[in-house]
């Protein structure tokens, strides 16, 4: 008779069987793989522009020109003199291209955000419902023993289905 439950466990489990993992692409993988022409420049413009050397690159940039308009360096006169009006323009320019960049890959990663949000709220509500029907199958097989579960409020809670709709509309009201 043992022999039956190991063989009914390892049947279930398949603890003789190899691992039969399947690996999920990620999510963000599969969303680079579809990025726009538009988007991979983003992506590429932000990660570089977003980095150390390109700081550097701007500091230099600002005190060569601010130490040239200012008549510092002999050899070059000045063509942008004090308030620097041409170097104002540049820099708006910059930061209005750079903001918008930054904007494009933002917005991209909060839909693979989303995506991955969305699905492990599926996940977590599958696992929820598949958890509450075995414990409903737990208590069936412990009251078949005989064990009393009536006086148990705890468990009768955990026994009900979980409704989405009602913690939809409580955090709603929380929110709200």
């Amino acid at each position: 008779m043992p022999n039956n439950y190991v063989s009914f466990l390892t049947a279930l489990f398949g603890e003789n069987e190899e691992p039969r993992r399947k690996i999920f692409k990620s999510m963000k993988a599969k969303a680079n793989a579809k990025r726009t022409t538009m988007e991979r420049m983003a992506d590429w413009l932000t990660s570089s522009f977003g980095s150390i050397i390109f700081l550097l690159f701007n500091v230099f940039l600002f005190i060569a020109w601010i130490l040239i308009n200012t008549n510092q360096v002999k050899e070059i006169s000045p063509f942008d003199p004090f308030p620097f009006s041409l170097l104002t323009t540049i820099v708006s320019l910059e930061a209005i291209i750079l903001a918008i960049f930054v904007l494009i890959s933002q917005n991209r990663s909060a839909k693979i955000d989303d995506l991955r949000e969305e699905t492990h709220l599926q996940l977590n509500l599958i696992s929820e419902r598949e958890i509450t029907k075995l414990m409903k199958m737990m208590a069936l097989l412990l009251e078949k023993q005989g064990m009393d579960l009536s006086q148990d409020p705890e468990l009768k809670k955990m026994l009900r289905p979980v409704s989405e709709e009602e913690i939809e509309k409580h955090l709603e009201k929380e929110i709200l």
